[in-house]
């Protein structure tokens, strides 16, 4: 549990039927993006309007480190999925913990969950045991996201490209 505010929320674990809640908080999000000119990190295109994202999405709500934070009024504020590395990240040169996902909503009710949630990643990985983390993302734009995780103790490791995708691979020690 999380306490925001006046507000709260409940991070819980994830479910298929959290999938249309998430995708709307990706679609707000890409919205938001767009807005500000950022059409290269996900496109233009609402995230539930793709087939190959509503089924990537319904993939990882169905991962077994799932997460969501539940506002009280039910409303799905942020995810959070936990795991292994993402197909075109290195391998792991020790046990860790993955980032895969992390998304919040551009909500008020929403301000530092991100950061709240990077913390509970911190708790997941010391109860599994796992003293190393990785996540990655978008390493083009202005590079706020690369900040804001090294603003969560992340180092730069290394850069990648997928299909023309700028990507940034951080990690942390625990």
């Amino acid at each position: 549990m999380f306490d925001q505010g006046r507000e709260g929320g409940l991070i819980r674990r994830a479910r298929v039927a959290d999938v249309p809640a998430v995708l709307q908080v990706f679609d707000g999000v890409i919205t938001w993006f767009v807005g500000m000119g950022n059409d290269a990190q996900w496109g233009t295109e609402p995230w539930s309007a793709s087939p190959r994202r509503v089924e990537q999405v319904m993939q990882a709500c169905a991962m077994p480190d799932a997460w969501v934070v539940e506002a009280p009024d039910g409303r799905i504020l942020a995810a959070l999925v936990l795991g292994e590395p993402m197909p075109y990240a290195p391998p792991a040169t020790e046990p860790e913990l993955y980032v895969r996902l992390l998304i919040a909503a551009r909500d008020e009710r929403a301000r530092g969950v991100g950061r709240q949630l990077m913390g509970f990643a911190d708790e997941r990985a010391r109860a599994s045991g796992v003293k190393r983390l990785r996540v990655d993302c978008y390493g083009g734009g202005s590079g706020d996201l690369v900040r804001f995780y090294e603003s969560c103790g992340y180092e730069r490791l290394s850069t990648f490209d997928v299909e023309g995708w700028p990507g940034q691979l951080l990690g942390r020690s625990l």
